[in-house]
């Protein structure tokens, strides 16, 4: 019998070396795009597919990730005398409700399977979504919304999965997937980075997942796979050998690496450009480089 996906687990432990200096003293997750921060993006894509248990895996050092989700009674008061109701509805809105927010501490970098591992007391016996917050999605309909809604046809585990270049198919985890004319695909296995040539397809795994809590049990049982971490991919492949029951999503939307530099700015450009409060301001500035040659 499928049950209904409750809980999401968001891996936050990473230090975002990638982002230095400004994560020297600024988690990476509340780097703001345009706006707001990644993660008030992965929040509010988790809450519109029904999430509204929200697990985080942190390390030292995410004291303002955790700051950023309580109550600002002061900043609120200051609006709400102004006349700013505006900002003040937008503030309201990043609240999360008294225990719908729990911490885990990753204590050492194992990798992405040791992280989702860490959180497996709070998980229990429930399926369980996972998001990674560097991961930021564009589409009508929110992904992990797409994943929830073909989850209730399939059941077992589904992960995200989007088309990439050959050359690209090393820096992700690749699906060997049965061919078929829709969206949702039957999955036979998974190769984390496999070396140039050696992808079982171009269907890659990218940060979200609906997984069986089965999938915990394997995470204790593995050992360190690619780069010497626990490898999650590894996990699900496991899965896919007992029970044979995972399904890839090709999901509808443009994904954003915002782990990256550029990716961050190719989003920020497009999230912008998205904005009707900002669109009129920066498409000219935009044309403006482009006719430059810049």
């Amino acid at each position: 019998m499928k049950r209904t996906v409750t809980k999401a687990v968001f891996p936050v432990a990473g230090m975002g070396t990638r982002f230095l200096p400004a994560t020297k003293s600024v988690p990476k997750e509340i780097m703001t795009l345009v706006d707001r921060p990644l993660i008030q993006y992965a929040i509010d894509e988790a809450r519109a597919a029904g999430i509204t248990e929200f697990i985080f895996v942190t390390s030292r050092g995410k004291g303002a990730l955790e700051d950023y989700f309580d109550l600002a009674p002061d900043l609120e008061a200051q609006l709400r005398e102004k006349g700013k109701t505006d900002l003040l509805e937008e503030l309201t809105r990043t609240n999360m409700e008294s225990g719908a927010i729990a911490y885990i501490r990753q204590h050492a970098p194992l990798g992405l399977g040791h992280a989702v591992w860490c959180a497996r007391r709070l998980i229990g016996d429930e399926p369980f979504a996972v998001m990674l917050p560097d991961d930021v999605i564009a589409a009508k309909t929110p992904c992990l919304r797409q994943m929830v809604d073909a989850y209730e046809k399939t059941g077992g585990n589904m992960v995200a999965a989007m088309e990439v270049t050959p050359e690209q198919t090393s820096a992700y985890g690749i699906l060997d997937a049965e061919k078929g004319s829709g969206t949702t695909v039957k999955v036979r296995g998974m190769v984390e980075k496999p070396a140039a040539g050696k992808a079982p397809s171009n269907l890659a795994v990218i940060g979200r997942y609906i997984l069986s809590p089965k999938v915990l049990d394997h995470l204790s049982d593995i050992g360190s796979g690619s780069g010497g971490e626990i490898q999650l991919t590894d996990a699900i492949a496991r899965e896919i050998d007992a029970s044979d029951n995972v399904h890839g999503l090709l999901f509808e939307g443009e994904r954003y690496d915002c782990g990256s530099k550029g990716g961050f700015l190719r989003a920020t450009v497009a999230f912008g450009l998205a904005r009707p409060d900002l669109r009129d301001e920066l498409a000219p500035f935009l044309r403006d480089l482009v006719s430059d040659g810049l």
